[in-house]
């Protein structure tokens, strides 16, 4: 599955090209409580198609109305990318289905350069980070690689957002939990990946959609390529494929890595790491396990919901309250239990 900035940008291309009309809506500023964040996107076609989504979808429903004829308005204008604003009073607020004190800013591109967006995609399919900047005053797009994201921007003249690959997730095993984790993690955007060298584990693999790798670990790690926008977990309760994984992506970028176990066998892991490989615990500090929030989860797919929610945590740089980590909430169990 793709992810939705993509999707959107990938679409408006595809209609662009064919021909047809095309507006490109983004979320450019925020006041108090709001659907959807800065640099969510939309696409809206002269004939009042729609992908993606700047609000929960009464604003939608305007920008439909406003801009296409299908539906009553007088089409869709042309000239330089416009500033519109919602929800500034509370009847507006109440109109467009905003929380109370929502105010939501757009930036309006119509008609945006079929040629620019293509080589925005080929740049973002090749793997590439792509900072995208868009001058109100003149309508010129700018695109220039990167290799940090960077948080979306708007001074009122100047738009500048960090577009790049989709976010990817390694699996290490193709147990249970694998399949399940697989699966949220496609519904969330990621493209997904597996390495079992077991082959009697990657034969009844059954989710569609995910990118099956032969090889040891540590090797297809190495291939991996791990970026900003990777996720490695390890979850074949196996130490010499677990650990051969570990030690090479806690090397690399990747925003999160994790490896499934019991408290017991996660500090044996960090002993092992640390005594057998030269690890140290500043550099074990990165390193994930148990994995997961505590929801109280017993099976498969509880569990991939809580390594799931762990996992969008640190994709969008939440910092988890101590509580909900497994370690710390068993531990508090345990001195329940003691104290009573």
């Amino acid at each position: 599955m793709e992810s939705i900035d993509l999707l959107v940008l990938r679409t408006a291309h595809d209609w662009l090209s064919a021909g047809h009309r095309v507006l490109l809506a983004t979320v450019a500023r925020t006041w108090g409580s709001s659907p959807r964040p800065v640099g969510s996107m939309m696409a809206l076609r002269g004939d009042g198609r729609v992908v993606g989504s700047v609000s929960g979808g009464c604003i939608e429903d305007d920008l439909i109305h406003r801009y296409t004829s299908a539906y009553g308005g007088p089409g869709m204008p042309g000239g330089l990318p416009e500033v519109v604003r919602y929800g500034v009073s509370a009847d507006d607020a109440h109109r467009f289905g905003l929380p109370c004190g929502g105010t939501l800013e757009l930036i309006l591109e119509y008609e945006p350069s079929a040629h620019s967006l293509g080589q925005l995609l080929a740049r973002l399919d090749s793997g590439s980070l792509v900072r995208r900047e868009l001058g109100l005053k003149n309508g010129q797009v700018s695109l220039t690689p990167t290799r940090l994201p960077e948080q979306f921007s708007f001074d009122g003249q100047r738009m500048a957002s960090t577009l790049g690959p989709g976010y990817r997730v390694l699996l290490i095993g193709a147990g249970a939990l694998a399949e399940y984790l697989a699966t949220m993690a496609l519904f969330n955007g990621f493209k997904v990946s597996v390495c079992d060298p077991r082959p009697e584990y990657m034969d009844g693999w059954q989710v569609a959609g995910v990118e099956y790798i032969v090889g040891m670990p540590d090797d297809v790690v190495r291939a991996f390529c791990p970026d900003l926008r990777t996720c490695i977990v390890a979850l074949s309760h196996d130490p010499k494929l677990d650990d051969l994984a570990l030690l090479e992506a806690l090397h690399g970028p990747a925003f999160y890595i994790g490896a499934i176990g019991s408290r017991r066998n996660s500090q044996l892991r960090r002993e092992r790491l640390i005594e057998h490989f030269g690890e140290t615990e500043a550099s074990l500090k990165r390193l994930h396990g148990p994995i997961g929030i505590y929801i109280g989860s017993k099976t498969p797919a509880e569990i991939a919901v809580s390594v799931m929610a762990e996992i969008l945590a640190a994709k969008n740089n939440v910092a988890l309250p101590g509580e909900v980590s497994v370690s710390n909430a068993k531990r508090a169990q345990d001195d329940q239990i003691l104290a009573s």
